[in-house]
Formats: structure tokens, sequence, C-alpha cells
């Protein structure tokens, strides 16, 4: 069983490249995640009035073979692998037309909202018979390994621009994060970025100053946001590759 909607790359989602920027595309994951949640009655409301739960986005990654360019129609299909255990994993293939450009997966876990302890998936009904059967990936993403001698490269004011519905920073704009502290605007000419990963560890909240560590190791761009009192809120990892 899969959900799948199509979406216009416009002129709000790409960057100075004309390529669709990893945030962008972040968020147009977010929102058939979000339609497919409805469609099976597991949205954010309703784990809230059923289960006294809220969804938690884990750990996020996609990979692209090429950059997804300003006003084509991307289609995205997407399907859960079932709720077996804490964490549930849902998968993506990308179109464009027919073609196959990029595919994703990510992590969530239920929480409950008095708690935040984690709520096991095998009580929630709405995932019985309704996984995506073949088409479910083999991809697992572990936790990142950011190098630990990463250099400073911004100290970054956090604003109500980059806030959600929970009043916390949305996680699509972590990887706008990743993406400044890298100075991707040096990196990207005659490049893309091919593939992206992004562990979010402790959330983030407007008027909070976090340090954003970056730089590259191993052919691989990686990037460490720590909050002021010290604990480590996401790692993002980014790999370039030429333009087709």
């Amino acid at each position: 069983m899969f959900y799948e909607n199509t979406y216009h790359v416009d002129s709000r989602l790409i960057d100075p490249f004309g390529h669709c920027r990893p945030s962008a595309l972040l968020g147009l994951l977010q929102e058939a995640a979000t339609e497919a949640a409805c469609a099976l009655h597991v949205s954010r409301d309703e784990t809230v009035a059923k289960y006294n739960t809220f969804w938690m986005l884990v750990r996020i990654w996609f990979s692209l073979k090429r950059p997804l360019l300003w006003d084509e129609h991307l289609r995205i299909r997407t399907w859960h692998r079932g709720g077996k255990g804490a964490a549930m994993y849902r998968d993506f293939d990308l179109f464009v037309g027919e073609e196959w450009v990029g595919e994703a997966v990510s992590s969530w876990v239920l929480a409950t909202l008095d708690t935040h302890k984690i709520f096991r998936l095998s009580k929630v009904a709405e995932f019985v018979g309704t996984d995506g059967g073949e088409l479910c990936k083999e991809k697992v993403l572990a936790k990142l390994r950011t190098p630990q001698d990463l250099p400073l490269a911004e100290r970054r004011l956090l604003h109500y621009s980059e806030a959600d519905l929970n009043g916390h920073i949305n996680n699509v704009r972590y990887a706008d994060f990743a993406c400044d502290a890298l100075r991707l605007e040096q990196l990207l000419p005659g490049s893309f970025v091919s593939q992206m990963q992004i562990g979010y560890l402790d959330e983030c909240m407007p008027g909070e100053i976090i340090d954003l560590h970056a730089g590259e190791a191993e052919g691989r761009y990686f990037v460490h946001g720590v909050g002021a009192e010290g604990n480590p809120r996401f790692d993002a990892a980014l790999e370039l590759s030429p333009l087709p």
C-alpha cells in the first residue's frame, strides 16, 4: 500500500543555481508523509486523540541521481514498513514524469504527549496490513559519526521564522543550517547535493543560539550543531556529485 502525489518545484524552492534546495526537498517529503499519515488516519491530531501520542522525526536521508530543477513536477510515492518496533521507517521513491530521479528514507517514533516516552508501534491498529510490501527498502539509517575536530563555522541565532506548529525549529530548517555552515554557494558550481542525511538529537527553540561546526572528511561534508549548554542538537552529512 502506498500514497502518491505530485508537487511543483516553483520559484520559492530553488537555489541560485536553479536546483531545488535540500531543505525544500525535505519539505516536500514531509508534506507527502503528512498526507500519507492523514490517509491512514494516523495524523498528528488523530494520534493525539486516540493514543495521546505525537510523531517525532529521528533521521532522514535522500539520494538524487540528478538535481531537481525549477518548474519540474516531482511525483513522490511513499509507504511505511510496518509498525513492529520502536521506530517506523517511511520510504520514498521520486519521479519526474516516468523518470526515477531518487529515493529517500525517514525514521520516526511515536512519543507520549505528557511524558515523551516512546510508544510501541505495535499498539497502533492502523499500521496492520498497510505497509508497502515488496516496495519496502532495506536501507537502515544508522547514527551519523561526525568527525570530532570540526572547526566552528558559525554561531547562529534561531528565529520565529524558523519555527513550526509545535513552537520548535522546523526539521527542514536544519538542512539550511548545514548548507549555510558549509558555504554551499561556494561549493556548488558544477555540482549538486546528491545525498544528505540529518539526525535530530534534541529540539531547538526560537531565541536560542547554536554553534555549527563544519568540515570535510573522506569526501563527505559534515555539520554538527551544538546548543549553548554544550548538548548536541543535530548532525548532518552531505555528498556532492558532478552535474550530469
